[in-house]
């Protein structure tokens, strides 16, 4: 196992990004986490753009559907529409039970889909499942790697 990939949390609720804050760490995760509010926000981290321009480059997108001016499927759909992004895994983090929501997430290419549980002691073991599967046991791209470019 390597490093703990960074990741980019995208959540508009300052409640949640603070529960997500202590679960991770009561979770054991060590990985680095970047928090943008919205989803234009999201867009700039993860292109660079703007004040993002020297972001680190995320090894594993959390994304919340509910965000200000650009919802959480725009945001899948543009960031796994891109060549040199796409490859990055996109989990899609949100409180909606909605199956429509779910199908969506998967039709955009999302990696996976959490539905955030309500109990705090309920989330850290969420997230001690996720740091097995997403640290320990999936292998992720290096966050600097460029696919190689199909040759026509």
């Amino acid at each position: 196992m390597g490093p703990a990939c960074p990741i980019l949390l995208v959540e508009d609720n300052e409640d949640d990004v603070l529960i997500t804050k202590r679960a991770f760490s009561k979770g054991g995760l060590a990985n680095v986490l970047s928090v943008v509010r919205d989803g234009d926000e999201a867009l700039d981290f993860v292109f660079r753009r703007g004040r993002f321009a020297n972001a680190p480059r995320p090894g594993l997108i959390l994304l919340d559907l509910n965000l200000p001016r650009v919802d959480g499927f725009t945001v899948l759909k543009a960031l796994k529409s891109d060549p040199d992004i796409r490859s990055i895994p996109v989990i899609v983090l949100t409180t909606s039970k909605r199956d429509e929501d779910v199908l969506r997430s998967y039709s955009f290419h999302a990696n996976s889909y959490i539905e955030k549980p309500v109990e705090f002691e309920r989330f850290v073991e969420v997230l001690r499942t996720f740091k097995s599967y997403w640290n320990e046991t999936a292998t992720l791209p290096r966050p600097n790697e460029q696919p190689e470019q199909d040759a026509a």
